[in-house]
């Protein structure tokens, strides 16, 4: 019976978010980034490398205008109470 509950669990959310709930278009969009960006350099000397490219990336993100998007209004989570 927890597997129905944990599949209906979307429901507690108000009804608005509910059709972007089950997408993860937002990280999506973020790995196929990082992952274009590595294949453009090819071959990293280490993995420090590597993650600093990815480090760098995500920095610029949260520093445009694409990173402070929001994908779903949270005051509508505070006014059905379903954030304490």
């Amino acid at each position: 019976m927890s597997g129905v509950r944990e599949t209906l669990n979307y429901m507690y959310f108000p009804s608005e978010h509910w059709t972007k709930l089950r997408t993860n278009n937002a990280l999506e969009r973020i790995n196929r980034e990082i992952r274009r960006r590595t294949r453009v350099v090819g071959c990293f000397p280490d993995g420090n490398a590597a993650l600093m490219l990815v480090g760098a990336r995500l920095r610029h993100i949260t520093a445009t205008k694409w990173g402070t998007r929001q994908y779903m209004d949270i005051k509508k989570l505070y006014e059905e109470g379903g954030v304490q």
